[in-house]
């Protein structure tokens, strides 16, 4: 079954609205990915400064493919920066701290009647 990530990002109040820009200016920069499942940034609602980064994927593999690849490069300043200028300084985290927790799909449901 699939494996699902969830990073979990450390994000002070005032840098909110930056993260949640910056992940819209790289919308379906992961779509493609092989072995690609499904993406959801989680705002938290109360009592945590946490947002949750949700990704699903076919299997580990696939996800360690990501991470070398389109991720790095994207971290790396080799991807979209939501309308900087090529070649520009690059803009100071949102986050100001991060954990990634992994986890194996055990057990699933969908609607029997979408």
């Amino acid at each position: 079954m699939s494996v699902v990530k969830i990073n979990v990002l450390t994000v002070p109040a005032e840098q909110r609205e930056t993260l949640e820009k910056r992940f819209a200016s790289r919308a379906h920069a992961v779509e493609n990915s092989d072995g690609f499942e499904w993406f959801e940034l989680l705002r938290p609602v109360e009592g945590t400064d946490s947002y949750l980064v949700y990704t699903r994927w076919r299997d580990e593999e696939s996800f360690q493919a990501w991470m070398e690849g389109p991720m790095k490069a994207a971290h790396q300043g080799g991807g979209a920066q939501g309308g900087d200028a090529q070649g520009a300084e690059r803009p100071k985290p949102a986050a100001s701290g991060s954990t990634l927790w992994s986890f194996e799909v055990v057990q699933q449901a969908a609607p029997t009647n979408p």
